[in-house]
């Protein structure tokens, strides 16, 4: 084949070369192709013929291209209707005749490929032998069919562009011919295929983009692909693309507006470096711009930027926009960016920094800094100086502005200033900035006012100038040491790690020594640490010798024992080396086993610094080893016993428990002996110290299992105490005996052999142990490794049974005895949880022994006979409905085969807590009266009613918060209704303590107040995040349940009844912890009229005989608050308050928080709003016709107020008004008392829109008056049941007829029924004369309520029969 296409050349024919050129493959004769057409002279005839025929051949390849031949149509055309069928192909010509029109398409490809290749080659001859211009044709079709090759082949379009992008490269003639196709190809490929390269093509061919009229319509596609790149990540990414995207702004006004709307679209959104590239390709676009686009492009977008920098609304946005100004500001060196600055920000920022709005102030501070200093390089240098001694007034006004943020910023951007501009500030500008900074911002009630003032201090040193003024005013700031902000105290160490390394200043004048090593012991870690960096090079230097560094840690310890100690917990992480605080450990405590005259706080010191190193050391198999080594010969107990005072013996231990020496055996009793004798431990930090390291020790030496075995006995001989003297029925329990390890036997104390005897203080003891070996069991379940050991010892379920007794006597006897504690309950309910995190089971009868493996036949009989008369029940429910799923879903669910088997340890101790709270809460106060004094003549104990208060509800608290962090866990689910309840009562008990506290007037110490205050806001908080777990579970299908609203209404009577008997200060600190929960207050709120697939009648129904059965005493407080102001507008609507107007303020602005949360939500809104007006008809009901009208005023001016006037959105509260409207109509005409009759004209003044708007523009009052009723529960089963009969045939037409009329009859009654008893189950009692009296007083009654006449509205009896049979839908 090379031999021919040799031979073509030779012979000059094109045609030949051309034909055989295309029959090749052109992955491997590119190079063949390249020599031979390089090789041509300029002499050769193909010089001008190969071009032409060249494009007889491309034009010919894409017409074949465009147009595939259909292959056999003409066959099949040409054969005759009446000749016979031809003979049916093999499989296999059949499949190469399908594939033949895929062979020719891509044939025709290939061809056009090495057609484009060989125009390449003709138009890069390197010594241009063809004429571009004869070859302009060729490419020029190569070009226009661009868009058709779109689809086919990605390298023949990367080839045809190639071919077109040499033609603007070498500046051939015609070129212009190739753009219309090729550019927008370019800017397409380069935004899908996101490679730099593509996106540098685009650059490079730019000036094209020039020839193309961007206001013709034709342009359309180019424009779009244009704004598209203005937001492509590749083109803001590289210098090209931002380059590019800069260029294209002069392209065209209306191109450039579009750009410049999409920049303006993307700076809410765009990261920092996007902004910034946005910065950088508008000043780029600026710069190549001129004329009117220069003049629209600053006064109009620039111009907005600056506006929208100073007015934003969110401190976000602002700074997006400073950062695309940015572009500008980097680039003011520039000529006319200056002036362009002044220009366009010296009007508004001047004036936008003295403005009322903070948020205005703070960003035209911010863009005042980023553009200082803001001047006009054309003014003269007087014009100039007045300019910036103005700028300089402001930012000392700022420093001392009244919003924390812009004090903040002016701060910041003060010292900035200064660092930058130093040499040309006057210097009683910079000692008046100084000053105000240094004497007021340091002392600023603003904690991040103080800390950008050391901030800016820290950026001011930069400037070597600025040294020697600081140097003076730096003493100034040693009060920060000691700021309450962490943050603070931690960027003032970083000030003096600073100026440790100025050769010229001395951080200890700026911070005391003393103060120093104050801190260093006593304050956070962080704190801590860069202290320890900053004293490293005096008090442990690694310039000086072992022994001289080791002698000056020493003097630090013996100085300051506790900062010492500190120092060397820390030491190692400043770049000590191990090797020096090996030798540190050593001496430090030789220096301790020496007997010299060391105080008990520095030996406390000495061996706190030495457990910190081994604890560091120890990490190193080799300096573990040398610290076993060197810890050998009895120096442990040694150590041991030269501690005495609070941390010393703690530190020994973790020295033991680190390093695990040879001869720990002689500790072990000593922490058997600490474990042990623990009484009063959860009020003793230091022991609580001193017990874990025991347990650390005991933990690592294998002594553990022994530990705990004491404590189970310990716990087992005081929950026996418990049985004995509260008269507990004491269990036959199972004992497991096992081969005991060492340390069997337990040395006892003194103190601890006489507790058990028969004194009166023996009981006290024991219980007192018993709450410190809760508290531990509660720290030790905490920690991964002690958890396991005590839940794989054998002495477990003992220690748990113990602890269940032992909690149950502090529950039920925490009012008559002042020493029970909370710590039992909360390691009860821990080692529950996490027993049950294990699949640990424990089945304890009642008593608390194992369950037997028998069952008693009597508890088998008597469940028979239960289930047999549950299946009776509902085999009854089964004669009229006939649905078999849904009982058997009914029967399935019974509780009567919920077997308390399948319950976890924490079921059993969540349902164990409950039952002991019960009886806590449930108790008579008389007859408790009577056992706390018995139980107190019998011991000596008298308590007073404050602790008893005291002690039941942090009992109470520690209960609800370990059942709501089960529930919150997802390990305890079956028990929300029960949970609920608990909560509801424990509010309940709580408020009427308080209201007996105030009427006896007992009087509780300050500290004792604050605890309960505390337990208080706790179980607020938690009876709240109770209501989100439930709530969370709610759907359509499992409504809230009722308790959730009860428990809500007794929350919010806790608020009013702590702001009336403790004061606004108590209820504003319950009402700041209820804030973050108050949506979920709102949902439970609203709960009963939420998710129920029943009519809005029936929800308010529901709602009503809620409401009636407990009436909160919130709404009444509510009605009161609103009565004052009813009475501020109007005295004369309002006069018989006699209480103050800011009796409940802190409740009052509550309500107002959760009015403004509902605004825009109106289902919400409706739902809770029918609580409101359902609240009002109890007060209708009882003639309190103040919390009618106060509720109603609540409900219409503030709830709803203007923006759903007429309730179109509110159907639940609209289906409330035919009850409560009417009824005020029917009171006003029956009260004699004009200060009633006030109230209620009031109330229907404030109804009478809405009422009227229904009526006569909607009719939906008259609908839901005439059917309300028909919506109960009890009478749509009515319904059902007369369904059912009427399904069953004619024979039965006559019972149907007379259903129909008795329900007819009686549904007209039946909401006035509902009003007359409250207990529905007395209707089924009545007899029959009884209950026809009933309904035909009951059918006047409801016509009268329902149906009043009047002059305007007459309405007839049977109008109402028609409509309420019309609702029956029943035929006769």
């Amino acid at each position: 084949m090379e031999k021919r296409l040799s031979s073509a050349l030779r012979n000059s024919s094109p045609q030949e070369f051309l034909s055989s050129a295309t029959k090749l493959n052109l992955k491997t004769s590119k190079q063949t192709l390249k020599s031979l057409i390089h090789s041509i002279p300029s002499s050769s005839p193909l010089s001008s013929s190969l071009p032409s025929s060249l494009h007889t051949f491309i034009s010919k390849s894409i017409l074949s291209f465009r147009n595939p031949p259909e292959t056999g149509n003409e066959t099949e055309s040409e054969t005759p209707t009446n000749s016979p069928p031809s003979k049916r192909l093999r499989r296999s010509a059949r499949r190469n005749k399908d594939e033949e029109p895929n062979f020719n398409f891509n044939q025709n490809l290939e061809k056009l490929q090495v057609l484009t290749h060989v125009a390449f080659l003709c138009v890069s001859h390197p010594k241009n032998v063809f004429s571009p211009c004869d070859l302009l044709p060729a490419v020029q079709l190569l070009h226009d069919n661009l868009i058709v090759f779109e689809s086919a082949s990605s390298s023949l379009l990367l080839k045809i562009s190639n071919l077109c992008e040499f033609y603007w490269k070498e500046n051939l003639q015609g070129k212009e011919m190739l753009i219309s196709q090729f550019l927008p190809f370019l800017v397409a490929q380069s935004l899908t295929l996101k490679k730099k390269v593509d996106v540098h093509r685009v650059y490079v061919l730019r000036e094209a983009f020039t020839l193309f009229d961007f206001e013709d319509e034709s342009i359309e596609d180019l424009k779009l692909l244009l704004i598209r790149s203005v937001i492509a990540p590749i083109y803001l990414k590289t210098e090209d693309g931002r380059k590019f995207l800069g260029f294209i702004f002069g392209l065209s006004r209306q191109l450039m507006k579009e750009a410049l709307a999409m920049i303006k679209s993307q700076i809410a959104f765009g990261k920092k470096s996007i902004l910034e590239a946005y910065g950088e390709v508008l000043f780029r676009a600026w710069k190549g711009i001129d004329g009117d686009l220069k003049y629209e492009f600053e006064d109009g977008f620039l111009q907005g930027l600056i506006e929208g920098a100073i007015y934003a609304n969110s401190g976000v946005f602002a700074a997006s926009v400073r950062r695309v100004l940015g572009g500008f500001v980097s680039q003011r060196i520039t000529d006319g960016v200056e002036k362009l600055l002044f220009r366009l920000a010296e009007p508004l920022i001047f004036r936008s920094l003295q403005v009322a709005n903070s948020n205005v102030r703070l960003n035209a501070l911010h863009l005042l800094l980023d553009f200082f200093p803001l001047e006009d390089p054309d003014s003269m240098k007087e014009v100039k100086d007045a300019l910036l001694n103005k700028q300089f007034f402001l930012l000392e006004k700022l420093i001392m502005d009244d919003s924390p943020d812009v004090r903040v910023v002016a701060v910041e951007g003060c010292c900035r200033v200064l660092h930058l501009f130093w040499e040309i500030i006057p210097s009683s500008t910079i000692t008046n900035m100084l000053t105000k900074i240094f004497d007021d911002m340091s002392h600023d009630i603003c904690n991040e006012v103080r800390l950008s003032t050391l901030n800016g201090i820290i950026y001011l040193f930069g400037n070597p100038q600025s040294r020697e003024i600081l140097k003076v005013l730096l003493p100034r700031l040693g009060h920060l040491v000691l700021d309450n902000a962490l943050s603070t105290r931690v960027a003032l160490m970083d000030l003096l790690l600073l100026i440790r390394d100025i050769r010229s200043f001395q951080f200890n004048k700026v911070v005391g020594l003393d103060v120093l090593l104050s801190t260093l012991a006593n304050d956070h870690s962080q704190v801590a640490q860069k202290i320890t960096r900053l004293l490293i090079p005096s008090y442990f230097p690694a310039k000086v010798s072992i022994e001289e560094a080791c002698n000056r840690c020493v003097t630090l310890i013996k100085r300051s024992p506790m900062a010492g100690a500190r120092f060397c917990e820390f030491a190692m992480l400043e770049g000590a080396s191990p090797k020096s605080l090996m030798e540190l450990v050593k001496v430090l405590i030789r220096l301790v086993l020496s007997h010299k005259k060391l105080h008990a706080e520095q030996i406390e010191g000495l061996l706190i610094a030495a457990a910190s190193l081994c604890n560091n050391l120890v990490t190193e198999p080799c300096y573990k080893n040398a610290l076993k080594e060197f810890l050998a010969g009895g120096k442990v107990k040694r150590l041991f016993a030269a501690a005495s005072i609070g941390h010393a013996q703690p530190s020994v231990l973790n020295i033991c428990s680190t390093v695990s020496p040879d001869d720990v055996a002689g500790l072990v009793e000593e922490c058997m002996n600490v474990v042990t004798n623990c009484s009063g431990l959860p009020n003793n930090v230091e022991m609580q110290a001193v017990v874990r390291s025991a347990h650390k020790l005991l933990l690592s030496c294998g002594g553990f299992d022994d530990m705990f075995d004491s404590l189970t006995r310990l716990l087992q001989k005081a929950a026996y105490l418990c049985r004995v003297k509260f008269a507990i029925e004491i269990p036959k329990q199972r004992v497991s005996s096992r081969k005991r390890k060492k340390y069997k036997s337990v040395k006892i104390s003194a103190k601890r052999k006489n507790v058990g005897g028969e004194n009166s203080t023996s009981f006290e003891d024991y219980y007192s142990i018993a709450v410190g070996i809760a508290c531990q069991i509660k720290d030790l379940v905490a920690s991964q490794d002690s958890r396991e050991a005590i839940l794989g010892s054998q002495a477990l379920e003992s220690s748990f049974l113990a602890l269940k007794v032992i909690s149950e006597v502090s529950i039920e006897h925490c009012i008559s005895c002042e020493y029970m504690d909370t710590t039992p309950v909360l390691a009860y309910s821990g080692l529950a949880l996490h027993m049950s995190l294990q699949n640990i089971s424990i089945s304890p009868n009642d008593n608390g022994s194992k369950k037997s493996e028998g069952t008693d036949s009597s508890s088998i009989l008597e469940a028979s006979s239960i289930c047999r008369q549950e299946l009776s029940r509902f085999l009854t429910y089964a004669s009229i409905f006939e649905n078999e799923e849904c009982l058997l879903m009914m029967w399935s669910n019974s509780a009567y085969f919920k077997s308390p088997s399948h319950q976890t340890v924490l079921d059993q101790t969540v349902d164990n807590l409950l039952n002991c709270t019960d009886k806590l809460c449930g108790e008579v106060n008389s007859r408790e009266t009577q056992a706390d004094a018995s139980v107190s003549n019998n011991d000596g104990f008298l308590s007073t009613k404050e602790r008893g208060m005291s002690n039941k509800v942090k009992m109470l608290t520690a209960v609800l918060m370990n059942i709501v962090d089960s529930i919150a866990m997802g390990l305890v689910s079956h028990i929300h209704g029960r949970c609920l309840n608990f909560t509801s009562a424990y509010l309940k008990h709580i408020i009427f303590a308080l209201e007996q506290q105030s009427s006896e007037k007992l009087q509780f110490k300050e500290d004792e107040l604050n605890d309960i205050f505390l337990c208080l806001k706790s179980s607020f908080s938690y009876a709240a995040k109770l209501l989100n777990l439930i709530l969370s579970d709610t759907s359509e299908t499992s409504p809230p349940p009722t308790e959730a609203f009860e428990l809500v209404n007794d929350m919010l009577d806790l608020i009013t009844s702590i702001e009336l008997h403790l004061g606004s200060g108590f209820a504003a600190g319950l009402v700041a912890a209820a804030k973050s929960w108050l949506p979920d207050l709102i949902l439970a709120l609203g709960s009963l009229c939420m998710l129920k697939q029943t009519q809005v009648e029936s929800t308010y129904i529901t709602a009503l005989d809620c409401i009636k059965v407990r009436y909160p005493s919130w709404p009444i407080i509510l009605a009161k608050s609103e009565l004052y102001e009813i009475r501020e507008v109007n005295p004369e609507e309002v006069d018989d308050i006699t209480s103050e107007p800011d009796e409940f303020r802190v409740f009052k602005k509550f309500m107002e928080m959760i009015v403004l949360l509902l605004k825009g939500k109106s289902n919400i809104l409706d739902a809770v709003g029918v609580i409101f007006l359902t609240g009002s008809v109890v007060g209708l009901e009882r003639k309190d016709f103040g919390v009618l009208l106060g509720l109603i005023h609540f409900v219409c001016v503030k709830l709803v107020g203007e923006e759903d006037r007429d309730w179109n959105e509110l159907d639940m509260m609209l289906a409330s008004l035919p009850d409560i409207y009417p009824r005020i109509e029917r009171e006003i005409e029956e009260q004699s008392d004009e200060n009633a009759r006030q109230k209620l004209c009031s109330a229907r003044v404030l109804l009478e829109p809405v009422w009227f708007y229904h009526s006569h523009e909607t009719g939906r009052n008259a609908w839901m008056g005439s059917s309300c009723h028909c919506k109960d529960p009890h009478f749509q089963n009515m319904l059902v049941v007369m369904t059912k009969l009427n399904d069953k045939g004619q024979e039965s037409s006559y019972l149907v007829e007379n259903v129909a009329k008795e329900t007819l009859f009686f549904s007209g009654c039946w909401l006035y029924a509902c009003s007359s008893f409250p207990d529905r189950s007395q209707l089924q009692n009545l007899e029959d004369d009884e209950r026809s009296k009933l309904q035909v007083a009951t059918f006047s009654e409801l016509q009268m309520r329902h149906f009043p006449v009047d002059g305007n509205r007459p309405v007839r009896l049977a109008n109402f029969l028609i409509v309420t049979l019309a609702s029956l839908s029943i035929k006769h």
